[in-house]
């Protein structure tokens, strides 16, 4: 079966290492290191394969998917000359299939990275039909058997009333009304899950989080899920904050600060776009102690590092008879390398979800996020136990 998979974003970092790795994948040119479902017990469903993927998406910026790779590997030698030589031809062909996107509602910062085809003209309806035509057109001139959309693009500011889309009527309304404050990540939501496609959000903005959303992806029985990919500071925090509050060391503080250099680093130096990300980044560590702590984490843009990131983090605790004591750590990586396999997982994962007739939110998932939709537990090793029983469970009807 052909998976098309469409990618909000499709000429970002992100996305275009997904891309190479994908294709690299397919040429026996990479291997499959970092994926989840490259592991069992995940690995023992019977998931779409990736080598399979037939790949496009929108974009708000000219360019193509080989200079950001270029660019990519020039910088920080992800990925290699080798690897990208090797799937040169398949990403110019991709390219052709990156259509203009939206940028309404994403902040001052995205808009100013938009070229002037953006295609914002016209009444919000106008965009949701644009975005709705240009999944079918694809799905339809590549004999696709399903679509999974995932959003890559740019964190947007956080909405600031969601609750007036609690519903789908409401949501629907807005739409009708010309409400410019839906932003891009929801209406592309919509427009996926109205046409029956698998929607991930792996990033901090809106996505298919409102209410209204997700009562049409139960109404279709179409698969869901979001926030916030958790590939890096984040993803050591719900792993080592259980440790503190399993051997009940009581954490006085803990400081992160994070400096990274590509688009994203770029987009998040602005406060309303950044203060998506900090919100997700920042609320794990207490739902996971069961207390309020000193908890604080900075994002800065580093130009320099390019698609690298680098955080430190400073725990002070107490222990046994008020002793004091600190943990320091360091994160240095690449970004979009942690971020690519775990993208490729998450539309295995959708598709097999849809596949098997499982609508709505999948809170098998909640591991891939920081911020998991419907699912209020933040401890990584019981989000894996989720994943893990999930696949043991379907393995075993495959």
């Amino acid at each position: 079966m052909a998976t098309g998979v469409w990618l909000i974003g499709a000429r970002g970092n992100v996305a275009t290492l997904a891309m190479v790795g994908a294709r690299a994948i397919a040429r026996g040119a990479a291997g499959t290191t970092g994926m989840v479902t490259a592991r069992e017990p995940v690995s023992s469903l019977d998931l779409p394969a990736v080598e399979e993927f037939v790949f496009a998406g929108h974009d708000i910026r000219e360019g193509s998917i080989e200079r950001t790779a270029e660019e990519a590997s020039e910088a920080g030698g992800v990925p290699d000359g080798g690897t990208l030589d090797a799937v040169r031809e398949d990403l110019r062909r991709i390219d052709d299939r990156v259509n203009t996107g939206t940028a309404i509602s994403c902040g001052r910062v995205v808009e100013e990275l938009s070229d002037d085809r953006t295609v914002d003209e016209g009444s919000v309806a106008d965009i949701v039909s644009r975005i709705r035509d240009d999944y079918a057109t694809f799905v339809g001139s590549n004999d696709l058997d399903r679509l999974v959309v995932v959003n890559v693009a740019s964190t947007e500011p956080p909405m600031e009333d969601p609750g007036r889309y609690d519903t789908l009527e409401a949501f629907e309304a807005a739409i009708e009304a010309d409400d410019r404050d839906l932003p891009a990540s929801a209406l592309y939501a919509y427009a996926a899950i109205d046409g029956g496609h698998p929607y991930v959000n792996f990033t901090p903005s809106t996505g298919s989080a409102l209410g209204g959303l997700h009562e049409l992806a139960e109404r279709e029985g179409v698969p869901h899920m979001g926030r916030d990919a958790k590939t890096g500071e984040t993803l050591v925090k719900s792993a080592l904050a259980p440790m503190f509050a399993g051997r009940n060391l009581r954490v006085l503080s803990w400081e992160g600060h994070n400096i990274l250099g590509n688009t994203d680093g770029l987009v998040l130096e602005d406060d309303a776009n950044k203060a998506g990300k900090i919100e997700s980044k920042g609320t794990l560590l207490e739902e996971i102690l069961g207390y309020e702590t000193h908890n604080r984490v900075r994002i800065d843009y580093t130009p320099s590092l390019g698609d690298w990131k680098t955080a430190w983090d400073h725990i002070h605790f107490e222990g046994f008879l008020g002793t004091e004591m600190k943990m320091q750590f360091t994160w240095d990586g690449s970004d979009s390398a942690l971020a690519a396999p775990l993208l490729l997982d998450l539309v295995r994962l959708a598709a097999y979800a849809d596949e098997h007739g499982e609508g709505g939110l999948q809170p098998q998932l909640a591991s891939f996020f920081k911020s998991p939709l419907g699912v209020d537990e933040h401890d990584l090793s019981r989000q894996l136990e989720r994943l893990y029983d999930y696949a043991e469970r379907h393995a075993d009807h495959d």
